[in-house]
């Protein structure tokens, strides 16, 4: 980990990346239901006792639906904590080999591959830039891939709306997809398209790499 060592010897990516790719294929999927139990809940509508957390402590009993919400929402959580690992096992890989094809250090140094997805503003390129980096030093003056602009312009779509729409217990998202489901929807669109844009870029950065490395 320490970017003042000698290069890394050159390591296998292509388990990484399926790894990462399936990660994100069914993050997507998983916050594609969660998007279709928000439909179904704005559709259904409130009930008359009001939503689930009736504040002061108290809350009423949940229906079928808002339990099978709290269901889909608890793996959608848990599937995207295992993308996010994956996600980062390849990238430390990329990096590595980045790093052994150029012969010259990253850009930034290994403790932004973790800290800069959650260092507040620094989140907003950093893992961007980082991706690109990777590119650069593993085909220098090929284009960067479009999806990677894409799959960092959803993701922030997706983070800064989440940010505020999915903040609070799941029975407070609940009672924003009986009053304001579209907000979420898009949210919900965000993020789906930035694991399939995710995908095309994890691809596409292994690719070159394979190609370099033979």
């Amino acid at each position: 980990m320490n970017d003042r060592m000698a290069p890394p010897a050159l390591r296998p990516i292509r388990g990484a990346a399926l790894c990462a790719v399936a990660a994100l294929v069914l993050a997507g999927a998983t916050w594609a239901a969660r998007a279709v139990w928000q439909v179904q809940l704005a559709a259904a509508g409130q009930p008359p006792s009001g939503p689930p957390d009736q504040g002061g402590g108290r809350h009423r009993p949940l229906t079928a639906l808002e339990n099978a919400y709290h269901v889909v929402s608890a793996v959608g959580d848990a599937v995207t904590v295992l993308c996010a690992l994956a996600f980062l096992a390849w990238l430390w890989r990329v990096r590595d080999n980045a790093r052994t094809l150029s012969g010259q250090r990253p850009r930034y140094a290994w403790p932004w591959v973790y800290a800069g997805w959650i260092v507040p503003i620094a989140n907003l390129w950093i893992p961007r830039g980082i991706v690109v980096d990777i590119h650069h030093a593993s085909a220098p003056g090929e284009r960067l891939p479009r999806a990677v602009n894409w799959w960092w312009g959803l993701w922030l779509v997706g983070f800064l709306g989440g940010a505020g729409l999915y903040a609070g217990t799941t029975d407070t998202v609940i009672a924003r997809a009986y009053t304001n489901a579209a907000l979420l929807l898009v949210v919900d669109a965000a993020v789906v398209g930035a694991a399939a844009a995710g995908v095309f870029v994890v691809r596409a950065v292994t690719a070159v790499q394979q190609d370099h490395m033979r």
